[in-house]
């Protein structure tokens, strides 16, 4: 028999370490389809339409092989909540299946969020914003940090945490790597700038690699110091002055109203404690 929770190379813990840490109460029980709800912490948002028929398709000629896993509801007490298996879950609906084979676990939340990102994980099924939303979602619910989530995922804490900085970007720029028009490695290269959804369109405008992204906000970044270093030779003049008075390196922005903003560059606890003593003599 195909075991349906034997974990993939590689990944930290994989479902078969994870259902051992749980009861399992049942195993190839065959249970009502319409008994089953939807699992709250799936942290996949999107199923392909062309993908799920292929798979309905395969469901109606040879049923499901790989059970899906469900826990008792809290909520209802003749329901089941699935925890992973969303797909074949949809697919076997679109079938017209009425039963389906299931293994029934005890799980909360926290193992129930788990089993539903390792599945996914391992599938590589979820983008990059789904898959950070999951590993953000055990930070914010469950108390974990980026290294808890790196060891129980079994990837690097660079991993977790570059992928968790895509949250960051534009609410427009998500939209865009959700529907597959701005790939993972393009999306790294606009994080934490304020033009990103700008550079973005250009992006997908112009039809650039990540290569070639890069060096497009390379250009974009050059242009933006260069903005400040050349707008007023006054201010130039005032940055140059303050620098050798202090010793250290200081940034002057002004902007059309004649707001801004001074930035010091210190590089140790001495060169902080020296900016301060200045103000102080000062002020």
């Amino acid at each position: 028999m195909i075991n349906p929770f034997k974990s993939k190379k590689g990944l930290g813990r994989g479902l078969s370490s994870l259902i051992g840490d749980t009861e399992v109460k049942v195993s190839n029980n065959k249970i009502l389809i319409s008994s089953i709800l939807p699992n709250k912490y799936q942290p996949r948002k999107k199923f392909e339409k062309e993908a799920l028929e292929e798979l309905s398709n395969s469901i109606m000629q040879r049923g499901i092989i790989q059970p899906l896993i469900v826990r008792k509801s809290d909520k209802q007490s003749d329901k089941y909540e699935l925890i992973a298996g969303e797909r074949r879950w949809q697919a076997a609906q679109h079938a017209g299946l009425h039963h389906v084979p299931v293994v029934v676990v005890e799980a909360d939340n926290l193992k129930s969020l788990e089993l539903a990102i390792v599945e996914n994980v391992q599938r590589k099924d979820l983008n990059c914003i789904e898959e950070a939303g999951g590993y953000q979602r055990l930070i914010d619910d469950f108390g974990y940090d980026q290294e808890k989530v790196a060891k129980f995922i079994g990837k690097s804490r660079s991993h977790i945490s570059n992928c968790i900085r895509l949250l960051t970007l534009p609410k427009e720029v998500i939209e865009m790597i959700e529907n597959d028009k701005l790939s993972q490695g393009h999306a790294k290269v606009l994080v934490g700038l304020e033009n990103a959804h700008f550079l973005a369109k250009k992006i997908l405008d112009k039809k650039l690699s990540v290569r070639q992204a890069e060096a497009l906000v390379k250009i974009f970044k050059k242009k933006k110091i260069s903005k400040f270093k050349t707008q007023d030779p006054n201010l130039n003049n005032l940055e140059n002055s303050l620098k050798d008075k202090i010793g250290i390196n200081v940034q002057i922005k002004n902007k059309k109203n004649n707001s801004g903003s001074i930035s010091f560059e210190y590089k140790n606890i001495d060169q902080l404690n020296r900016i301060i003593q200045v103000i102080k003599l000062n002020y």
